[in-house]
C-alpha cells in the first residue's frame, strides 16, 4: 500500500492525546456514607470493572477512529507497478492508405478508427499523432479533432518498419519515461516484412483492423498492344481477389462522353480490348463499378498527338539504313554531308548522328557541346579513316577517348539487357545464340564512367553511352561490318531516337518520379503548368532551346487527366493513376510477432495501457471504516452499562 499524501501520516502522533486522558483521569472521588458498609464495598468494585472495561473499549475505538480519519486524508492506493510515477510519452500512428477504405463491422476502416481515438484519448493528454501524408508533434486530441475527422485518403501508403522507425524517432530521448507506440491499420501488404521488436525502452502496440469482405475487383492496367494506321488497340487487364463474377460492365469514356461499353467474365484476371481511332486526341477514363475499394474503380489515360521527333544526320559515308529506320510516320528525318552542313537547324534537332566523318571541325565541336547541354542527343559513329587526333580532341569534350585503332574481326556478343534501350520490352526473352554481328576494325573505347550497351566477346564496348552521348567503337560501312543487317540495329538506334524526346506516356503513376518532355519554346519567367479544376500545380521543369523538360514526383495527389498550360493555352494533356498495390486485400499474422501488444480493437489497446497504470484509491474504505468505528462508540455509550 502506498500514499499520495504520506506527509500526513504525521497526525498519527495525535493518537497519544486519548492515550494520555484515558490513562491519566484526574477526577477525585466524594467519600459518601452508607449505614451499610459490606453491601457499599461491593456495588463500588462491581461498578469499578464494568467502567474500566467500558473505558478501554472506547479508547480502542477512538484510537481505530482517529488512525481511519489520518490514513483517509492520507489517500492510500494499491498498484501494478510504479507506472503512475512515471511520466509517460504517447505515439500513435494511423494508416490513412487507400485500403482503408474497406467496411469494417462498424463502416470504413478509417473512419471508424477516427471515431475511437477521439474517445479512448484524453482531450488534454499530450501525444504526436501522424499518418502517412501529415504529421503533428506533441498536441493534444482535442486540438486535432477536426482534422482527424476530415482526414483524407493517401496515395503513399508506408511500409510499417519504416513507420516503427518514424514512430520511434518522435520519442525524447529521456530513459526514465515511458514510451507507448500505437500503430493502427490493416496492415495489408503483401511483402510485408515486420521484424521482431527488441526495443526495451518503446512499447510497441499494434492494432489490426480487418475488413469483413476482401472481395475486390480493380482495373490493374491499360496499354496500347497494337496500332494501325486507322485504329489503336488498348488493352485493359483487370483483377480479382475475390469470388468469380460474371457479365461484370467496363465503360470506357473520352472526357465525360461513353464511347463504349462491354462486359466479362473474370475469375482472378481477365483482360479486354477496345479499338480507338488512331491520329485523334482522347482524355480516356475506364470505370467499373465495384462497391469495395473505390480509388481503383478508375483508370485515366490520355491519347494526345503524336509529336515528331526531329533525326539531323550529319554524313561521310552513305545513310540508306538510318532512312529505312526513321520514317516519316514518326521522325522528322534530315541528312546532310558534312560539307553542306547549316548551323542554324542544330538548335532545332532532338537526335544528331556524325556517319563516318573523317574530320570534325573545331566549330562542329562546340556546336554540338552547346546542343547536348540543351538536352540534344547525339550518335557518334566513327570512320574507317579519321583524322585521329581531331576524333579525339571532339570525344574529350564529351569524355570520351579512342585509345587505338585495330584491324582484326571481332564478335558483338553480349548485350546489356538492363539498360535503358533494351529493357522496356525490346525482347521477350535474353537471347544467349543470336546470329552475332562482327567488324574487322573498330576502335578500343576508353570505358571509364562510360555505361556498356553492347560489347565484344572480350567485354570491350562496340556501344557506350555517357548522359545523352552514344559512341560507336566501329563504323558500318559494308566493308567493315555486317551490323547494319543484324536484328540489333534497328532496337538500338531507334530507341535513342525516342529518348531524345521523352513524348508523354498512356498515363503515370502517383507518387512516383515521373519525366517527360513537352514540345514548346518558354519566353522569360513563363512556367509550365498542370491544372484540374481548382487544382494548379508548377511542377519542376528545365528548359532547353526546343523543349521543356517536366519532372512529377509528390505532386499531383489525385487522379485524372490535367491540361498541360503555358499561360492560359493548353498545350498537352497527362494522365495520373494511383498505385494499385493497396487493391490486393491479403492480410499478414500479427499474433505470432514478439515483444510487441497485439490487438483487433482500438478499445482494447487503450485500456490494456490504462490497467497498466491504474492505481486502487483506498481512502474511502478508510472514511466507512471510521464512520462505522463513530457508530461502535455511540453503542458502547449508550447500551453498554
Amino acid at each position: 500500500m502506498q500514499f499520495k499524501h504520506p506527509e500526513i501520516l504525521y497526525a498519527l502522533f495525535l493518537l497519544l492525546i486519548p492515550i494520555i486522558v484515558h490513562l491519566f483521569q484526574l477526577r477525585k472521588f466524594q467519600k459518601v456514607t452508607f449505614t451499610n458498609v459490606a453491601f457499599l464495598k461491593e456495588a463500588t468494585q462491581q461498578t469499578r470493572k464494568s467502567k474500566q472495561l467500558k473505558k478501554w473499549l472506547l479508547l480502542l475505538t477512538r484510537l481505530l477512529l482517529l488512525a481511519s480519519l489520518v490514513l483517509a486524508f492520507a489517500q492510500p492506493f494499491t498498484s501494478k507497478t510504479n507506472a503512475f510515477k512515471t511520466e509517460k510519452e504517447t505515439v500513435i500512428y494511423l494508416d490513412n492508405s487507400f485500403s482503408m477504405q474497406a467496411k469494417g463491422v462498424k463502416g470504413e476502416l478509417l473512419k471508424r478508427a477516427v471515431q475511437d481515438l477521439i474517445v479512448n484519448i484524453p482531450e488534454n493528454d499530450n501525444i504526436t499523432f501522424f499518418t502517412n501524408n501529415s504529421s503533428y508533434k506533441n498536441t493534444t486530441i482535442k486540438a486535432i479533432k477536426n482534422d482527424l475527422l476530415q482526414l483524407e485518403y493517401s496515395a503513399s501508403p508506408t511500409n510499417i518498419d519504416a513507420v516503427i522507425l518514424k514512430g520511434k524517432s518522435n520519442f525524447s530521448k529521456k530513459t526514465n519515461t515511458i514510451k507507448n507506440f500505437i500503430a493502427i491499420s490493416d496492415f495489408q501488404n503483401s511483402d510485408l516484412n515486420l521484424k521482431e521488436q527488441n526495443d526495451t525502452l518503446t512499447q510497441l502496440h499494434l492494432v489490426k483492423l480487418s475488413p469483413v469482405n476482401i472481395d475486390n475487383i480493380t482495373i490493374d492496367s491499360a496499354f496500347i498492344s497494337k496500332s494501325s494506321v486507322n485504329n489503336i488497340e488498348l488493352k485493359v487487364v483487370l483483377k480479382n481477389s475475390g469470388k468469380p463474377v460474371e457479365n461484370f460492365p467496363i465503360s470506357l469514356f473520352n472526357n465525360d462522353k461513353l464511347i463504349a461499353k462491354t462486359s466479362i467474365s473474370i475469375n482472378k484476371q481477365a483482360e479486354t480490348l477496345f479499338s480507338l481511332p488512331a491520329n485523334e486526341p482522347i482524355n480516356g477514363k475506364i470505370e467499373i463499378d465495384d462497391a469495395n475499394l473505390d480509388f481503383d474503380n478508375t483508370l485515366f489515360f490520355n491519347i494526345n498527338n503524336t509529336k515528331k521527333i526531329n533525326v539531323l544526320t550529319i554524313n561521310g559515308d552513305d545513310d540508306n539504313f538510318l532512312k529505312r529506320i526513321f520514317t516519316n510516320n514518326e521522325f522528322n528525318y534530315t541528312s546532310t554531308p558534312e560539307n553542306a552542313l547549316n548551323y542554324n537547324i542544330l538548335e532545332d534537332q532532338n537526335l544528331i548522328i556524325l556517319n563516318e566523318l573523317n574530320n570534325i571541325p573545331v566549330s562542329l565541336t562546340a556546336s554540338l557541346k552547346q546542343f547536348t547541354s540543351q538536352g540534344g542527343s547525339l550518335i557518334i559513329i566513327p570512320s574507317t579513316n579519321p583524322d585521329i587526333s581531331a576524333y579525339n580532341s571532339f570525344l574529350n569534350a564529351f569524355q570520351f577517348n579512342f585509345a587505338n585503332f585495330a584491324s582484326s574481326e571481332k564478335q558483338i556478343t553480349t548485350i546489356n539487357y538492363e539498360h535503358p534501350l533494351f529493357n522496356n520490352g525490346v525482347f521477350e526473352k535474353q537471347v544467349s545464340n543470336f546470329q552475332y554481328p562482327k567488324v574487322n576494325s573498330f576502335y578500343n573505347i576508353s570505358s571509364t564512367g562510360i555505361a556498356p550497351v553492347l560489347q565484344f566477346e572480350d567485354k570491350s564496348l562496340f556501344l557506350g553511352q555517357k548522359q545523352s552521348i552514344y559512341v560507336f567503337a566501329s563504323a558500318f560501312n559494308s566493308k567493315n561490318s555486317n551490323f547494319k543487317n543484324s536484328p540489333l540495329i534497328v532496337p538500338t538506334l531507334y530507341n535513342i531516337a525516342k529518348q531524345s524526346f521523352k513524348s508523354s506516356q498512356l498515363y503515370y503513376e502517383i507518387g512516383k518520379e515521373n519525366t517527360f518532355d513537352i514540345d514548346t519554346k518558354l519566353q522569360q519567367d513563363e512556367v509550365i503548368t498542370l491544372v484540374k479544376n481548382d487544382i494548379n500545380i508548377i511542377p519542376k521543369q528545365q528548359y532547353f532551346n526546343s523543349k521543356v523538360a517536366v519532372t512529377t514526383d509528390e505532386n499531383p495527389e489525385v487522379s485524372d487527366t490535367y491540361a498541360v498550360k503555358q499561360k492560359n493555352e493548353t498545350i498537352d494533356y497527362i494522365s495520373f493513376n494511383y498505385n494499385r498495390k493497396e487493391s490486393i486485400l491479403l492480410y499478414p499474422n500479427l499474433s505470432t510477432v514478439k515483444n510487441i501488444n497485439y490487438s483487433d480493437s482500438i478499445n482494447n489497446i487503450f485500456n490494456s495501457i490504462k490497467s497498466s497504470t491504474n492505481v486502487n484509491a483506498l481512502w474511502k474504505w478508510f472514511v466507512i471504516f471510521a464512520l462505522a468505528l463513530l457508530l461502535i462508540e455511540m453503542l458502547i455509550l449508550k447500551y453498554f452499562k
